[in-house]
């Protein structure tokens, strides 16, 4: 018997490593696949979209925040894997009567890395978590070394269109654009405020406007209704996944802001 506590602080025991496992979040059903667990995986969500195969091999059991209950029973699963901040509550408390859940909650680089190494525990895969946490370890300094020197500035991270919104704080995006030497000007206001583009000067006045790819398509139109607010901010299109995905995707991500810092410089 395996006890092991997960990111909410909960227990759960296990007679025997999980073999049918199901993943609510997309970042972590990557995760999974590079820890070798594939052959595992039973179910994912619609927005599961790497690696790209998955959406042809594994069954569909709904998104984040809405999901089939009853296909999930189906699969019997021995483990579902979901997050704090993409799967509601209710959701995991009633997937708990099927199977144990076992919930992540990633703020922090930190929190990040031991997420890793519970999958490593809780999956019998500790040799390939620690090279993974190896690997993301030496990505990470290797960046701190690059972006030393870089200047700070101010920025504001749009996530959403109509009603505009932003990443705030208290989230792995804006522990990201911290990294970035990106001072998120809503960082006083909540995790994922609503906004009003006609105060962005009095709300910190951006150097910098992010548009991510995620979770709303933004296109050129918004970037102009938006930059007619800021005092001739630079906006960028940036790549959702690597500002907000967990798991193994920071690895690639460190790369990407090396090549978004000499786009903006």
């Amino acid at each position: 018997m395996k006890t092991l506590i997960d990111q909410l602080g909960i227990s759960h025991s296990f007679e025997t490593a999980p073999k049918r496992i199901i993943s609510l979040v997309p970042s972590q059903t990557e995760l999974l696949y590079d820890l070798g667990q594939e052959a595992k995986i039973v179910g994912i969500t619609k927005f599961c979209v790497h690696p790209y195969h998955f959406k042809s091999t594994k069954k569909v059991i709904g998104g984040t925040k809405k999901v089939h209950f009853e296909k999930i029973r189906l699969l019997q699963p021995d483990l579902i894997i979901a997050n704090k901040e993409e799967n509601t509550k209710e959701i995991v408390e009633e997937l708990s009567k099927i199977c144990p859940v076992w919930v992540t909650n990633i703020i922090t680089f930190e929190d990040n890395l031991q997420m890793i190494s519970d999958f490593g525990q809780l999956l019998n895969c500790r040799i390939e978590a620690q090279k993974w946490i190896d690997k993301i370890n030496f990505a990470y300094q290797d960046f701190l070394i690059f972006i030393k020197d870089k200047p700070f500035k101010k920025a504001a991270y749009f996530i959403w269109a109509n009603p505009y919104m932003v990443a705030g704080s208290d989230n792995f995006i804006n522990e990201m654009l911290k990294l970035n030497h990106f001072e998120n000007i809503y960082d006083t206001k909540g995790r994922y405020p609503e906004i009003e583009l006609e105060k962005m000067l009095s709300d910190g006045n951006p150097d910098l406007v992010l548009l991510s790819s995620e979770p709303f398509p933004f296109k050129e139109e918004h970037a102009l209704e938006i930059g007619r607010f800021t005092n001739h901010a630079k906006t960028v299109f940036v790549d959702g996944e690597m500002f907000s995905w967990y798991g193994s995707r920071i690895l690639k991500a460190f790369g990407y802001f090396k090549m978004l810092h000499k786009n903006i410089e």
